[in-house]
């Protein structure tokens, strides 16, 4: 192994900071353990010329939401001729859109719910559809802003312009049908899956907090369903991948109706930039296959180290 000098790219002013903080010190802690050069960038607006001033052999991408997430930075580090990790500026910006995920995917086969863009005005006048729905952002990762509107819920009937929500947050939202079930998660890794991990949050969803914080959630892998239904969850994650024109990592999220068999299996989204903290879910199936936490970082810099970024 060659050592390189690498920027471990963290912070920024996302919804999701602290998460890219600790990711970042993760994955910084583990480079140094292999002895590369690291420096560490908590990202803000002069970001370029600190990249610069750097001039590293690679950028490993630790951020999460926008605008690390969403081709923005990805389109500068291509403008400055910097290899870096993770999916490149096409596969970002199409990736953490979810409708525009649906356009690309849907035609393809990869089942995903229905659902459309409501002005979050609608939700005071009406139901965009038959409750229980889901409302999330469009463009926002970690369940960040997730609510799902059930009968007899808190949010009334309409949603109330005072009642705390996305609502409250965001002009737009996509709206979906709630699909009753079960929560599960595939990594791929350069092509291949990890596996498939069940979550079973302690309470409520599978939110924010029950992402990261010690104990809420309890991660069963592999996870117990069927076979046919694993098999799929790989398949649709790898196929989301390739069609999306990911990189390095992603992880592909599902809601599973075990009422249905395979065919209450629906791709939620794919993150083209998962976590790598303690308690995230690619280091964890990665952990699952006989990989270390510093394998893995070095096989995400392996990998955009032989790939021109997209």
């Amino acid at each position: 192994m060659t050592p390189l000098h690498v920027v471990v790219l963290m912070g920024g002013w996302s919804a999701e900071r602290e998460v890219s903080l600790a990711s970042g010190a993760g994955v910084a802690d583990a480079l140094e353990g292999l002895g590369h050069r690291v420096t560490r960038i908590d990202m803000g607006r002069d970001v370029a010329l600190r990249l610069a001033e750097a001039a590293p052999d690679i950028v490993f991408n630790a951020l999460h939401g926008t605008p690390g997430e969403d081709g923005s930075v990805q389109g500068m580090l291509d403008l400055m001729g910097l290899k870096y990790t993770h999916s490149g500026r096409v596969a970002s910006v199409i990736a953490i859109d979810k409708q525009l995920t649906k356009m690309l995917l849907v035609p393809h086969g990869i089942p995903m719910p229905g659902g459309r863009i409501v002005k979050t005005a609608e939700l005071f006048e009406r139901d965009p559809m038959p409750r229980p729905y889901v409302v999330k952002p469009v463009n926002e990762g970690s369940s960040v802003g997730v609510a799902i509107v059930m009968d007899g819920g808190n949010y009334g009937h309409p949603i109330g312009r005072d009642t705390q929500g996305p609502w409250a947050e965001f002009d737009e939202l996509l709206a979906e049908p709630f699909i009753r079930g079960r929560e599960l998660t595939t990594a791929v890794l350069a092509g291949q899956a990890l596996g498939v991990t069940e979550l079973r949050p302690k309470s409520g969803f599978y939110d924010y907090d029950a992402k990261y914080t010690d104990g809420m959630t309890e991660h069963l892998y592999p996870a117990p369903i069927p076979d046919d239904v694993a098999q799929a969850c790989e398949r649709i994650a790898l196929e989301a991948h390739r069609l999306l024109g990911c990189k390095g990592a992603s992880r592909a999220d599902f809601r599973w109706d075990d009422s249905r068999g395979v065919g209450g299996l629906f791709l939620l989204e794919v993150n083209t930039q998962p976590g790598m903290t303690p308690l995230s879910l690619v280091p964890e199936q990665a952990r699952h296959r006989g990989m270390s936490y510093a394998a893995l970082v070095q096989a995400i810099i392996d990998d955009a180290m032989q790939e021109d970024a997209a």
